[in-house]
């Protein structure tokens, strides 16, 4: 579960709370805190939607790619 360090780096790039994205995904602070810490698993659902937030690639969430969208 690598991918805890970029949801972090993600979530206070865009000047977002733990609080602000737990609500975005319909859970509380402390559930997602565990996937942002990486105690538990990060659902599939939760990842797409967190892609679509941050407008990156859920490659680019899992560290599979540093690739991040071009903005033109």
């Amino acid at each position: 579960m690598a991918y805890y360090k970029r949801l972090r780096d993600l979530r206070e790039d865009n000047n977002y709370t733990q609080k602000q994205i737990a609500e975005l995904l319909f859970t509380t602070q402390p559930q997602y805190y565990r996937y942002e810490s990486g105690t538990r698993d990060l659902p599939c659902e939760l990842l797409v939607i967190l892609a679509k937030i941050y407008n990156v690639s859920t490659d680019y969430i899992l560290g599979l790619t540093d690739e991040l969208p071009s903005h033109k």
